[in-house]
Order: C-alpha cells, then sequence, then structure tokens
C-alpha cells in the first residue's frame, strides 16, 4: 500500500521520538517502510521544515527536543476521523456548535499539504440527516452553563405530559441520533438524572455555581451507571 509522503514523514518523526541516541539511517529506512535514498530525502525534507535533526549519512540521526509538529500533519485514518467527526457534529448538534464543526474543518484544511486538502475534499464517509426533534430551550446556553458550573431552573415535562420545576446541576450533554440529553444531579430527587432536551419547555441559568466540581460528577455519575472513562 502507498503511504501519502505527508503521513510517511509524520511516520518518520514518530520514529525518530523513540530514540534519545543517533539511529542509523538504515535502521530508520527499515522502520518507515522506505529505500534508503527515500529515507535520506525524507530526513533533508523535515530538516527543510525546522525540524532539529542531527547527524549525517553514515553517522546516524537524531531528533532535537523541543520540535513541534508542522502544521496539521495528519494520517489518512486521522483525516477521515475528523471529517466524520465534524459532519457528525454539523448535523447532530445545536446551531452554533454545527457551525463551529464546519468553520474548524475549513481552517484545518486551510493549513494542509495539498494532497490531504483533496482527503477532506473528496471524503466518501457520509453522515445521514437525523430525524431529530425540536428543542424548546438554547442549547447554546446550556453548554455555557456546564462549562461554568451553573445551576439552571428548568420547567421540564416528562413522557406523561406533566410539567415540574427543576434545579439541576449540569454536568454533561450528551448526543444520540434522535435526542439530546442534560446528564445532571437533581435537587428534587436528590440523585443523577437525564433530561430531553425536547421536553425542557424553560431554561434559565442561575448565574451560582453548584458546590461539587463537574469532573467529580462526571466521574461519580459514571462509576454509578457502569461507563468506562475513555481512554
Amino acid at each position: 500500500m502507498t503511504v501519502a509522503r505527508s503521513e510517511r514523514l509524520l511516520i518518520l518523526l514518530q520514529v525518530l521520538r523513540r530514540y534519545r541516541q543517533p539511529v542509523s539511517g538504515a535502521i530508520l529506512a527499515v522502520e518507515t517502510g522506505v529505500s534508503l535514498r527515500t529515507l535520506y530525502r525524507d530526513i533533508a525534507s523535515l530538516q527543510a521544515q525546522g525540524a532539529l535533526i542531527e547527524g549525517e549519512a553514515g553517522l546516524g540521526y537524531v531528533l532535537k527536543p523541543g520540535f513541534m509538529l508542522p502544521p496539521m500533519m495528519f494520517s489518512q485514518e486521522e483525516i477521515e476521523a475528523l471529517v466524520l467527526g465534524s459532519r457528525w457534529v454539523a448535523k447532530m448538534a445545536d446551531p452554533r456548535l454545527a457551525a463551529g464543526a464546519v468553520d474548524a474543518l475549513q481552517k484545518i484544511a486551510a493549513v494542509l499539504p495539498p494532497e490531504l486538502k483533496e482527503e477532506i475534499d473528496n471524503s466518501t464517509l457520509l453522515v445521514a440527516t437525523p430525524r431529530s426533534r425540536e428543542d424548546k430551550t438554547d442549547l447554546a446556553m446550556i453548554r455555557n452553563a456546564i462549562r461554568a458550573e451553573h445551576m439552571l431552573d428548568l420547567a421540564y415535562e416528562d413522557e406523561k405530559g406533566t410539567i415540574t420545576q427543576r434545579r439541576i446541576w449540569p454536568f454533561a450533554l450528551g448526543f444520540f441520533d434522535s435526542v439530546r440529553v442534560v446528564v445532571a444531579w437533581c435537587e428534587m430527587r436528590r440523585g443523577f438524572r437525564h433530561f430531553r432536551t425536547d421536553r425542557i419547555i424553560s431554561a434559565v441559568s442561575t448565574g451560582e455555581r453548584y458546590t461539587r466540581r463537574r469532573l467529580v460528577l462526571l466521574k461519580e455519575w459514571r462509576k454509578e451507571e457502569g461507563i468506562a472513562a475513555p481512554g
């Protein structure tokens, strides 16, 4: 399988980072799967981009600390993950977050090498348009409350149509194919509850911080639900 040049350079950098002492070109060529001649050209390319690679043929090479990757070097799988993720958010999230996903992908594409930009433009990974239920409240406001660890006052309608007033401590927002769910500590129920955003009649931020940290609540909720933390 042919590897794009930008991906090949990224692999070479990752290999070099594993060695603290000079490593021969022959070893680097084997580990990156290229000829020795190609390896020397790739090293020269990285040096031209600012990589602090010291050494020469016959003596070995070492990457000095402090070098950051050239802007936006991604493997093909990473590009596909970015495209798929951005397209999913653009269709599943609230308008402001959806616009953010589109803008972020455009910024990434603007600084990619031509061959990788083409991967974004020609990606065949598609996301279906969901049959989502209409939200009656501002999800951007809810996301802001989660970031600020602020309590929310809700008017919430349950599956039977009964409306209750709740004060909650929101700490997560889940996105599913057809619904979105606020995960929170509910003062009325004295426990964790899940609030579908299409059933939130109104939501007002109190501007007051709740007494426990968001990450602590998230950890306890995961434990209670038997959900493993992301790896």
